[in-house]
């Protein structure tokens, strides 16, 4: 798989290191129900087909980025620097 982050370009995906759902940036209000924090710690999703992921491009720029790809083929369908990331 090959991802194409904003800053240095197209790289093997072995430049990044995965850190999992991108729902890890939105995170709750400190003064949130138990169960929203519960959710936002605790329970993530499996799920097959379209997923925004968290990478870190470690042997490159160090960029955060977010990564929406089908997980089924691995189509990538757009890589966003976390700053600019929309949920």
């Amino acid at each position: 798989m090959r991802i194409s982050c904003p800053i240095c370009g197209e790289r093997d995906r072995r430049e990044f290191y995965y850190k999992g759902d991108a729902v890890a940036l939105d995170r709750p209000a400190t003064d949130a129900a138990p169960q929203q924090w519960d959710d936002y710690l605790h329970n993530r999703t499996n799920p097959a087909g379209k997923t925004r992921d968290l990478w870190h491009h470690v042997a490159g720029c160090g960029a955060w980025v977010v990564v929406t790809r089908d997980t089924r083929t691995h189509e990538i369908f757009d890589v966003a620097l976390v700053a600019g990331a929309k949920s």
